[in-house]
């Protein structure tokens, strides 16, 4: 990690070499979710990147430092699902039993038909599960237009929404 932080870059492939499966195999022992876990590795790999020089050796190894960055992201990923599916079940990821064919159009043909600004904000924090300070940067707007922008999103998507899925069941 030290030559990796004095700007040898090939070092950097062998960390991902060494820790990759020993951090994949704790992160899906935990989730039981091998695309989760898949996407919690590249991105602890991108976060040990980006805040390299972060990194302290006397405060401990290499593996502890990136299993920390990963276990945060993993929580953070979680409570963020946990959150948005407790208040847009039709966000969650859906498997073929919970919703039929014409539903899944239904969701999709709501998000598309959402203003440009409100259908970004959506996508990037339902779909690429991305933190409002992430969104933030990337539209080039404060977080609490992101905030904004998410909270009347959710609120059209739940107004369009139940009215289809209540006629539809109701069929």
């Amino acid at each position: 990690m030290i030559a990796y932080q004095k700007g040898d870059d090939e070092a950097l492939g062998s960390i991902y070499t060494l820790l990759k499966p020993a951090l994949y195999s704790f992160i899906y022992r935990y989730t039981r979710d091998q695309q989760l876990s898949i996407d919690i590795v590249q991105d602890s790999f991108v976060m040990l990147q980006r805040y390299k020089h972060h990194y302290q050796p006397g405060k401990g190894k290499v593996k502890s430092y990136l299993f920390q960055i990963a276990y945060r992201l993993l929580i953070d990923k979680l409570n963020r699902r946990k959150k948005w599916q407790s208040f847009m079940p039709f966000l969650a990821p859906i498997t073929k039993e919970e919703f039929h064919h014409t539903d899944r159009l239904t969701i999709r043909e709501a998000i598309s038909n959402l203003p440009d600004k409100q259908r970004a904000v959506i996508l990037l924090f339902y779909y690429h599960d991305m933190k409002h300070e992430e969104i933030a940067e990337i539209l080039n707007i404060p977080k609490g237009t992101v905030k904004s922008r998410l909270h009347t999103a959710i609120q059209s998507l739940k107004v369009e929404l139940e009215g289809d899925f209540n006629e539809s069941r109701s069929l």
